[in-house]
């Protein structure tokens, strides 16, 4: 049975990927490990390995495709002694359109978060005069049990077509598929959408006729439907002289960072929590440990603190000092976690990577920072694995080294609340009743309701506050 390759899901989130390159050719030898392809995600460059074993018979979608669905078929593999030539791109033989479709396949696929292998489905052996049928069947699809069409047959999506079609009301058996032997495919229910075909409710209303274009003195306030579903580019290209401007199209990191923080926004309902810390004791401790840090082969310190760093440390210990506030809403629960996983934003061009500081709350602050220097570089050269920048509980974002004193951070999804340090900076404090100058720091903390109520919250930021100020409490 020969064997169809489909484009892998590389994390929880990501719904399509560039196949950037093919390491192997149509007629090259396929073993268990090999690397077939390097899929580009929005945020890193993935090197696929092979589960099964045979040969390619057929390369589907061409290296330098962007924006292919996870789950489309990519590459066909032929097993068991069959001639790969015989092999058609979607892993089946020529057969009549009116052929009877077999029963539900078998398959096998691997799409673990993370992970580095290739989606698979097996196409069943079906009876003489007979079309082969496949599905792919994992924890996150609907394998078999596909709803039948009005006709009574069954309907092929993938998972993600499946998904939504269903938050927005479509029946997918009055949807055309595009994808391989008629495969509804993500791009086919959105289509459906916009067409507004395929609803199973009543059709909508007609929608009103737009008005006629007006001058960019007439248009200044979109109306509010328009603003709460976003303008379109055309409508923001109108507001604006055409010789004004360049486009600068997005690329998938910049994509990716509007969409999550949009539903961040839109589903996270924010607080925040602001506190000043006084950071003369800090300053001095980091300044002392710095001055003893052992030297290497070429006489370079082990370590060179930040005051990052013991942002990092103090957050992690804050965590498990307010277990409560260690977990992150699950829709239905909330995870509570045991060690504190701090990450940290990492400014890029054209976008940002988060990398997760696992146990924090254990490791110490010469650790922390290594890790976060590697982190940097890594990340800035867009080399990290995304199981580097994926989970989490908490972010820190500091922008303190810009100036700035005081800002909110949108909190990162699936976390629960994120940190906004801004600039130490000498202020007038009052100490015994008397006026006194103190270096002081602001922090914010943006909380996710759902998970961290105010007191709770503040409780939090209160741990984080003490650690700041009182440092070598982060030693012990």
């Amino acid at each position: 049975m020969p064997v169809n390759v489909l484009m892998p899901a590389l994390s929880p989130t990501m719904e399509k990927g560039n196949l950037a390159k093919w390491l192997k050719k149509e007629g090259d030898a396929i073993k268990s490990g090999d690397v077939l392809a390097e899929i580009e995600t929005d945020k890193a460059t993935m090197e696929v390995e092979a589960i099964d074993e045979g040969v390619l018979a057929r390369i589907v979608v061409p290296e330098g495709t962007a924006d292919v669905p996870v789950n489309d078929l990519i590459a066909v593999i032929a097993v068991d002694g069959e001639d790969p030539a015989g092999v058609q791109a979607g892993g089946a033989a020529p057969a009549p359109a009116q052929a009877p479709k077999a029963d539900a396949s078998s398959a096998n696929e691997n799409t673990t978060p993370g992970g580095g292998h290739m989606s698979y489905e097996r196409v069943n052996e079906a009876p003489d005069g007979a079309r082969p049928t496949s599905e792919p069947v994992s924890a996150k699809s609907e394998g078999a049990a596909h709803p039948p069409s009005g006709a009574g047959e069954r309907v092929f999506a993938s998972p993600l077509a499946r998904r939504i079609a269903k938050q927005e009301g479509i029946d997918l058996s009055a949807v055309q598929g595009s994808g391989p032997r008629g495969r509804v495919i993500e791009r086919d229910v959105r289509a459906a959408k916009e067409a507004g075909t395929g609803k199973a409710a009543p059709a909508p209303k007609a929608a009103p006729k737009a008005p006629e274009a007006a001058p960019p003195a007439q248009a200044a306030a979109p109306a509010p439907a328009a603003r709460a579903a976003g303008l379109t580019t055309d409508q923001v290209r109108g507001f604006y002289a055409k010789d004004s401007y360049e486009e600068v199209p997005l690329d998938g990191m910049r994509k990716t960072i509007a969409k999550r923080l949009t539903e961040a926004m839109q589903v996270a309902p924010h607080f925040y929590l602001t506190v000043d810390c006084e950071i003369d004791a800090l300053m001095a401790l980091r300044e002392q440990l710095n001055r003893s840090a052992g030297k290497d082969k070429d006489g370079k310190p082990l370590f060179k603190l930040s005051v990052n760093d013991f942002v990092i440390k103090a957050m992690g210990l804050a965590l498990t000092r307010v277990p409560m506030a260690n977990a992150v809403w699950a829709e239905d629960r909330v995870l509570r976690f045991r060690n504190a996983e701090v990450g940290v934003a990492v400014a890029i061009d054209g976008g940002l990577f988060t990398p997760v500081i696992r146990r924090a709350d254990e490791k110490t602050l010469s650790t922390i920072s290594n890790e976060m220097k590697d982190f940097a570089a890594r990340a800035r050269a867009k080399k990290l694995k995304p199981e580097e920048y994926q989970g989490g509980v908490t972010s820190v974002s500091n922008l303190g080294m810009f100036g700035i004193k005081h800002f909110t951070a949108v909190i990162n999804p699936p976390q629960s609340s994120i940190l906004a340090v801004g600039a130490g900076e000498k202020r007038v404090v009052v100490k015994d009743g008397a006026p006194a100058v103190a270096q002081v720091m602001t922090a914010t903390l943006s909380c996710d309701h759902r998970v961290l109520d105010g007191a709770l919250g503040a409780e939090l930021i209160a741990a984080f506050k003490g650690l700041i100020e009182s440092p070598m409490g982060m030693l012990v």
